[in-house]
């Protein structure tokens, strides 16, 4: 009985012991053990481990041994095994040589917990390829360059550049004449010609009597369009700011210019206006029409005679502008801004001519 449990013990360790030596598992293998000068063959290192291990694979820079050398090292592929507890990664290097040899492979180390792991070693025959003498006739000379076919996919981009190229020479030949001349900027303005005081006031009346604002109960607008058509017509006949002075001042001082029969009419006009507008008075209609009357009568007593061949006064006038220095510096940024255009599109238009021609 002692000696089964024994045996038992025994066999259990043993166990325990092959599962902890088979734990991390390190193997190299390659696709291809024979290959032409200058072939590539697939070396890959596998190592199988528990999943909360950590390994770190052997750097290679471009030369695995003298004479074999490393193309491309892969990204590692993992795989987890057993429900995740194992996992199995595969670190790939794609090799070529360029001599041939019976070349051989060491073992790679891979550091697995900080113990390093090694597999087994590996041979690589490299051939060189063979040569027939004996039938030179078989060998083909050098064959001529070929010409690429034409395609217009390659000429859009430098096609749109040179017609862009066009309009922003112009442009800019454009702004640099324009500040060497340094001529002044002319302006034409086209006016209406000036009407004469009286034919401006005579025009503003007979708009005022088309519309009747008396007729609407509106007697204080009434009123006042009258008086400032008339204030208008003083100042510009009589040369004296009538629009700042008030009804008896503007009275005086044509009094002292024109006859007083003739201001007799204008002064009641004025009086009936203030009353209206500052002491709320309803004129009648009768009264209404008279002053307009009057207003009329008096333009006509006081205008200026009108010469007979009187020339029109000018519809158009010229103002002449100097350039100004913000106008200058405007003109030299557009003149950089174009240049520096201009140069980056030449030197892609150099270099699309190039990559199409060499």
């Amino acid at each position: 009985m002692n000696r089964n449990i024994i045996l038992i013990a025994l066999l259990g360790l043993l166990s325990i012991g092959k599962v902890a030596a088979q734990s991390v598992t390190v193997e190299a293998k390659i696709d291809s053990l024979q290959i032409l000068i200058g072939e590539q063959a697939k070396l890959q290192l596998q190592v199988a481990m528990d999943a909360k291990q950590r390994a770190i694979f052997p750097a290679y820079a471009d030369t695995l041994i003298k004479g074999v050398e490393i193309i491309e090292t892969v990204k590692p592929d993992t795989q987890f095994l057993n429900d995740r507890q194992r996992m199995l990664i595969t670190q790939e290097y794609v090799i070529t040589s360029f001599d041939s040899a019976l070349y051989y492979l060491p073992p790679m180390p891979v550091t697995v917990d900080g113990k390093e792991y090694k597999s087994k070693a590996l041979a690589l025959k490299v051939y060189s390829i063979p040569v027939d003498t004996l039938h030179p006739d078989q060998f083909f000379g050098q064959k001529p360059v070929m010409k690429a076919p034409f395609a217009w996919e390659d000429w859009y981009g430098l096609i749109a550049c040179s017609f862009l190229a066009l309009p922003l020479l112009g442009l800019l030949i454009y702004l640099i004449i324009r500040i060497r001349d340094n001529k002044p900027i002319i302006r034409k303005i086209k006016v209406e010609p000036k009407l004469p005081p009286h034919q401006a006031a005579m025009k503003e009346i007979e708009r005022i009597k088309t519309e009747k604002i008396w007729q609407k109960g509106q007697p204080k607008e009434y009123y006042t369009e009258l008086t400032d058509t008339l204030r208008t017509y003083i100042k510009d006949r009589f040369g004296f700011n009538a629009l700042e002075m008030t009804s008896s001042e503007i009275i005086d001082k044509l009094l002292e210019m024109n006859d007083k029969e003739a201001m007799s009419d204008l002064k009641y006009l004025f009086q009936t206006a203030d009353l209206v507008k500052f002491a709320k008075h309803d004129p009648q209609m009768n009264e209404n029409d008279a002053n307009l009357i009057n207003a009329i009568d008096f333009i006509n007593e006081t205008k200026q005679p009108e010469e007979e061949n009187q020339k029109p006064q000018p519809t158009e006038i010229t103002i002449i502008e100097k350039r100004s220095l913000r106008v200058k510096a405007m003109l030299i940024c557009g003149i950089t801004l174009l240049s520096v255009a201009l140069i980056g599109t030449f030197i892609y238009i150099g270099m699309q001519i190039y990559n199409l021609f060499v």
